[in-house]
């Protein structure tokens, strides 16, 4: 069992930057790939970027130069800079964690969200 409580969420203006963190509990974290998905108010969940236990990265392309994945083992925390922002990041940010399944990322264990505003 893993839980992940997330952080850093905040009102920031467009242009601005933020910083979220998520701190796992349980055991293996480095063995999980780790993600972060968001979701605006009247949409669906998406994805945002992940990180596999080996250190690649995945964002999706609304993200991609803006926004950075890392995770620091030893700390059992996952982090995601956020640069640029726009208001149309405007979400709850949530982290996740999870493994692979035939290549891909199936994810089992999710944070409770931290809101991002963005301000224009």
């Amino acid at each position: 069992q893993v839980q992940l409580v997330e952080s850093g969420g905040g009102l920031v203006q467009a242009g601005g930057s933020l910083r979220l963190s998520c701190a796992a509990s349980g055991r293996s974290f480095s063995n999980y790939v780790m993600g972060w998905f968001r979701q605006a108010p009247g949409k669906e969940r998406e994805f945002v970027a992940q990180i596999w236990s080996g250190g690649s990265t995945t964002y999706a392309d609304s993200v991609k130069g803006r926004f950075t994945i890392s995770r620091d083992n030893a700390k059992n925390t996952v982090y995601l800079q956020m640069n640029s922002l726009k208001p149309e990041d405007t979400a709850v940010y949530y982290c996740a964690a999870g493994s692979r399944v035939l290549g891909t990322a199936e994810y089992h264990y999710w944070g409770q969200g931290t809101q991002v505003t963005v301000s224009s």
